[in-house]
């Protein structure tokens, strides 16, 4: 096979339609833009405009508020953690921390940090490091035989309330 032998598929590629070529071609003249005004020039950018009149996405009312020092956390729940241990991807027996997740390809970033959640049930004895985790996935992983440690544990006077 040489370069000037390769072809698509045939139907696979569609030919434009040439606009402004002629009366007789179908989209001659005006080019299918109609007459005259702004819509019929280059360069238009009005969506949303209404006339003058306000537009509508400035009417409604805004709602919500992100905190900008929000933390976005990765989480894992112990049902993916069981699957990779189940998979060999990690290590019941080691130590896992939130790189050894990210490496093993459990989680595709760690974010600010990894939380643990409670989801599916865990068989495995494990120790694990985390930034967070739930109540319910602390006493799961205790329940199994494993341990869980916080790299950000919670102020004292937080957990009691």
């Amino acid at each position: 096979m040489k370069l000037n032998q390769l072809a698509d598929n045939p139907g696979s590629t569609k030919t434009l339609m040439r606009v402004g070529r002629g009366v007789g071609s179908g989209k001659g003249k005006t080019g299918g833009r109609g007459v005259k005004g702004q819509k019929s020039r280059r360069g238009v950018s009005i969506n949303g405009f209404e006339g003058g009149q306000m537009p509508l996405h400035m009417r409604m009312p805004k709602r919500g508020f992100s905190p900008p020092a929000q933390k976005r956390m990765a989480w894992i729940n112990l049902s993916s953690l069981q699957n990779a241990i189940d998979n060999k991807k990690i290590d019941a027996k080691a130590e896992i921390t939130e790189d050894s997740l990210v490496a093993a390809g459990v989680l595709r970033r760690k974010k600010d940090g990894v939380r643990l959640l409670a989801r599916g049930e865990l068989k495995s004895k494990v120790s694990i490091t985390v930034s967070g985790a739930s109540a319910a996935a602390v006493a799961a992983v205790e329940k199994a035989g494993g341990k869980v440690t916080l790299l950000n544990p919670p102020p004292a006077d937080a957990a009691a309330t």
